[in-house]
């Protein structure tokens, strides 16, 4: 996708600085690649029988769905994004309907990191994607570094 799709998608990214860190790939998903696999796409439709769901958590759309599947990780929720040495964050995004859309993790510098889609990764601030495509932050989750 290019800078300027990228940027049309998420308006903010406009004024917020943000990098592509990887190529497009379709092994993985925005889910995936906050929890950690870059082997398979997250996804808890049950219309898409190729994606991977916990197999623990209900399969349906909302915020307390991706929460379980995080912390079927480790993951326990937390008040903001800021940086906390010792741990990992993600952040989980929903639309104004409530309906869960995204998840970004946290880099050990205090940024962010998303996977568009199947398309490129970025490294980003969590200002620069919310009110876009997204939505916005409703969940921060954090983790122990293993």
């Amino acid at each position: 996708m290019s800078r300027a799709r990228i940027q049309a998608a998420f308006p903010r990214l406009r004024r917020a600085q943000f990098s592509l860190t990887s190529p497009p790939s379709n092994d993985y998903n925005c889910i995936a690649w906050a929890a950690g696999d870059m082997q398979r796409w997250w996804w808890p439709h049950r219309q898409s029988p190729f994606a991977y769901w916990p197999p623990t958590v209900a399969r349906i759309m909302d915020l307390q769905a991706f929460v379980a599947a995080f912390a079927t990780l480790g993951y326990a929720a937390c008040a903001d994004g800021k940086l906390e040495p010792g741990f990992q964050k993600v952040a989980l995004f929903a639309d104004a309907q409530g309906k869960a859309t995204h998840a970004a993790k946290q880099l050990p510098d205090g940024r962010w990191s998303s996977k568009l889609g199947p398309h490129e990764d970025i490294s980003h601030t969590i200002y620069g994607l919310e009110h876009g495509e997204y939505g916005d932050v409703v969940q921060y989750m954090k983790r122990r570094v293993p």
